[in-house]
C-alpha cells in the first residue's frame, strides 16, 4: 500500500487523523472499525523538530496525544519493533 491508497483508506472508512503528524502515520487498522495507525516515536520526533526539548515532547505527546480518545475513530499509536531477537 503506498500512501495515496491508504489516503483513499482513511477517508473512505471515516478515519479521524491527529493534527501535524502525517510523517508519523503508518497505516491503518483492519476489522470492523479501522482507525489511522502511528509511530509513537515518529511523533516524538515530530515534536522536537517543532521546538520542544525531548522530555516536553514526550510529555507532551502521551499526554495531550496518545493519551486523548475522541471516539470509536480515534486513531492508535503504537510503539514499533526496531529488531527481531
Amino acid at each position: 500500500m503506498d500512501r495515496n491508497d491508504l489516503q483513499i483508506e482513511l477517508i473512505e472508512n471515516e478515519c479521524l487523523l491527529a493534527d501535524g503528524f502525517d510523517s508519523a502515520l503508518i497505516g491503518i487498522t483492519d476489522g470492523l472499525n479501522s482507525v489511522a495507525v502511528y509511530d509513537s516515536n515518529l511523533c516524538i520526533q515530530v515534536l522536537i523538530k517543532e521546538g520542544m526539548t525531548e522530555i516536553d515532547a514526550i510529555e507532551h505527546f502521551y499526554y495531550n496525544v496518545s493519551g486523548s480518545y475522541v471516539g470509536d475513530k480515534t486513531p492508535i499509536f503504537i510503539k514499533q519493533l526496531t529488531t527481531n531477537i
